[in-house]
């Protein structure tokens, strides 16, 4: 008998850690227009039945997506896997324009941000920055065709094949780096 994998519908909700719950939503209220949801606070894990309490704080991101942060009072200071380099992990949110990216880049730099971007990749532009948490963000704007992405669909089983045996960029999808150049 083979096992069935489950239909997933999406992702109901991320998590992660935040130093201060309530400068977390400040902030995500504040400079990503989010609006906070719920709260729910226990002074035991209901997964685990470990006494550790904790503020657990739901934001929604649009389009039925959801950020949650967890505070936990108890555990020692939060930091970031140091052996990651701080630009790869992070969390990315769509805006649906150039101008809307645009007018976000303004707004985080208006609250004293420091923000990268904005940053051609080919078939969307991005901005990055940090949250106060340390958690890198990343905002970003669409616009590959539908054809570009098919083409990139295409070719990503090959892509990832080529990796996995060689550690180097593979050059299937090489007119993606031609696109940014001429457009740069």
């Amino acid at each position: 008998m083979s096992e069935v994998a489950p239909k997933l519908g999406g992702v109901h909700h991320v998590a992660y850690r935040c130093r201060d719950a309530k400068e977390t939503v400040d902030f995500y209220r504040d400079v990503l227009g989010m609006d906070f949801m719920l709260a729910i606070a226990e002074d035991q894990v209901p997964s685990t039945g470990a006494p550790d309490p904790y503020m657990h704080v739901f934001l929604d991101c649009g389009g039925g997506n959801v950020l949650a942060f967890f505070e936990l009072p108890n555990s020692p200071e939060m930091g970031r896997d140091e052996a990651t380099p701080a630009w790869v992990q992070h969390i990315a949110f769509k805006v649906d324009s150039e101008e809307g990216l645009l007018a976000a880049k303004a707004r985080v730099k208006a609250r004293g941000l420091d923000v990268i971007g904005p940053t051609h990749h080919g078939v969307f532009k991005s901005i990055y920055f940090f949250d106060p948490n340390g958690h890198r963000l990343e905002l970003a704007w669409q616009f590959g065709t539908a054809d570009q992405m098919a083409n990139l669909k295409s070719v990503a089983d090959d892509m990832l094949e080529e990796w996995s045996r060689t550690r180097k960029a593979p050059r299937h999808a090489a007119w993606l780096h031609e696109k940014i150049a001429a457009e740069s």
